[in-house]
């Protein structure tokens, strides 16, 4: 698969590379990775990264504009569905091809390469790279890295080998300076440390382990945080007793609508979330909803989900 991949890589002069809405930093880094290889290895080839960004992952690299896209290939990375495409019209484009790490939902591509298995994107894009002759540099194995890092939460959610004997060759043959590549990663600035602060006062918990909270436009403008803040600390309250699934809901005015994300400690949550405009991996996804008042249908199947989690893990320690 990597082969065809590659195959349509060099044969096109115009790549636009693109990811899914509500941008993260794997989706982030696996898009910049991939531009910076291709461009390492095709110098002469025009290769754009779109879609909207956000100032917290400018580091990673600057988006592009781009059109006239009729003889265009198009790769979309860490997206599983069409309509979580950011930025794209697939009508627009000659070729194109999906590489993801998230269950399959639906058949968008010419070419797809679906690897549920995989920690990330990015590791993904690690393993195009070392299966094809592109290039890599200590620039874009930085890149990899921390893309690999932020969707593992620091290789929390790492549930093979597979991934640390890839970072750890990352490590040894590009020399990567761990600590500074961290910094622009987790450095935060102090409203955003206080955001957090106010989320855990005001967590409510449903009666079978539903930690949530509404985060209106007032509150963000409040401790001057963008809508996609919240989402990005949702990793930071794992492990809250008593809680197995927790939820933010987001106001988001730019776009019209509330961002949900939500991680779980047992309870499968993606299938649920895709009634809501949304789904992702089993225990972090996320949605849209058009308002605030939708989130209590979403937290009541949470609750539910919740319900059948423990009445399931305690028949099977009663056997």
């Amino acid at each position: 698969m990597y082969s065809d991949i590659y195959k349509l890589i060099k044969e096109y002069k115009k790549i636009v590379l693109a990811r899914h809405v509500g941008v993260d930093p794997d989706a982030m880094a696996s898009v910049m990775a991939l531009k910076d290889s291709i461009l390492l290895t095709f110098p002469k080839k025009k290769v754009y990264a779109v879609g909207s960004g956000s100032n917290r992952f400018t580091y990673f690299g600057k988006l592009d504009k781009v059109d006239n896209l009729k003889k265009a290939l198009l790769i979309v990375l860490d997206t599983p569905d069409i309509r979580r495409i950011d930025g794209v019209n697939l009508s627009d484009f000659s070729k194109i091809v999906k590489i993801d790490h998230h269950p399959f939902v639906e058949k968008y591509a010419n070419i797809e390469y679906i690897d549920d298995t995989a920690s990330s994107a990015s590791e993904l894009v690690l393993e195009l790279i070392n299966e094809t002759p592109l290039l890599m540099d200590k620039n874009i194995a930085g890149k990899i890295y921390l893309g690999i890092v932020s969707d593992t939460n620091r290789f929390m959610f790492s549930k093979t080998g597979r991934t640390f004997r890839a970072v750890s060759k990352l490590i040894d043959e590009y020399n990567l300076e761990i600590d500074k590549l961290y910094e622009p990663l987790y450095l935060r600035p102090i409203n955003e440390v206080k955001l957090e602060g106010y989320i855990g006062l005001n967590l409510n918990v449903t009666e079978h382990g539903v930690a949530y909270i509404k985060l209106t436009k007032d509150i963000l403008d409040e401790y001057k945080v963008d809508a996609a803040s919240p989402g990005n600390m949702i990793n930071n309250f794992n492990f809250i007793a008593n809680v197995l699934v927790w939820a933010f809901f987001t106001e988001d005015i730019k776009n019209n609508n509330i961002r949900v994300s939500v991680r779980s400690r047992g309870p499968v949550i993606n299938t649920a979330l895709t009634k809501y405009n949304g789904g992702g991996h089993k225990y972090a996804s996320g949605a849209r909803i058009k308002n605030l008042d939708m989130a209590i249908d979403v937290i009541n199947d949470l609750d539910n989900l919740c319900e059948e989690y423990k009445k399931e893990s305690e028949s099977i320690e009663n056997k």
